[in-house]
């Protein structure tokens, strides 16, 4: 049996407010676990200390997969193991390979991103989510604390968030 976690959640009903208690939050030394908003906050990543994506390297790293994949199938079935001269050309024509690897490093590419992105979210179809506040997907902002990874006590937190602009501070536990 998995031991539940227990967060506390602040919520904030401006974007701007979210934003100077990000800072307030950071410079305190407490831990933000994940901030969630109903839309797109430019900014909010960097403030958060989030590090750029990988994905980029991993799409990279599936397409070389999927070119090496067809041009060696291609290569392997018409120059290998069944060989034919077709209008005077060569087994092993590979300018004419290059739509069947075209096509297949895209796919390679766009399953394994997409697989990738499933596998570092956690988005498993077994799974169940969190979801700290149903109104995290309507009109508020939430900014959830993990309790094990801030040693301040947690009276002070919760305090620390109304001081940072929270306009409620509740908390949540996970199994």
């Amino acid at each position: 049996m998995a031991a539940s976690q227990n967060y506390i959640v602040g919520l904030f009903n401006d974007e701007d407010v979210l934003m100077e208690a990000v800072h307030k939050v950071r410079k305190s030394g407490v831990k933000i676990e994940e901030v969630y908003s109903p839309f797109p906050v430019h900014g909010l990543d960097e403030a958060l200390g989030y590090k750029r994506s990988r994905l980029p390297v991993a799409a990279f790293l599936f397409g070389l997969l999927g070119t090496t994949l067809a041009l060696t199938m291609q290569i392997y079935m018409l120059a290998i193991d069944w060989p034919m001269i077709i209008g005077g050309k060569d087994f092993a024509a590979i300018p004419d390979f290059i739509p069947v690897t075209f096509e297949l490093t895209v796919l390679i590419s766009a399953f394994g991103m997409v697989g990738c992105f499933f596998v570092v979210s956690n988005l498993k179809p077994y799974g169940k989510p969190r979801i700290f506040d149903l109104r995290s997907t309507d009109d508020m902002h939430v900014m959830a604390l993990n309790l094990a990874s801030n040693p301040t006590p947690a009276d002070q937190l919760r305090q620390i968030l109304k001081d940072s602009g929270a306009v409620e501070v509740n908390d949540k536990s996970f199994e």
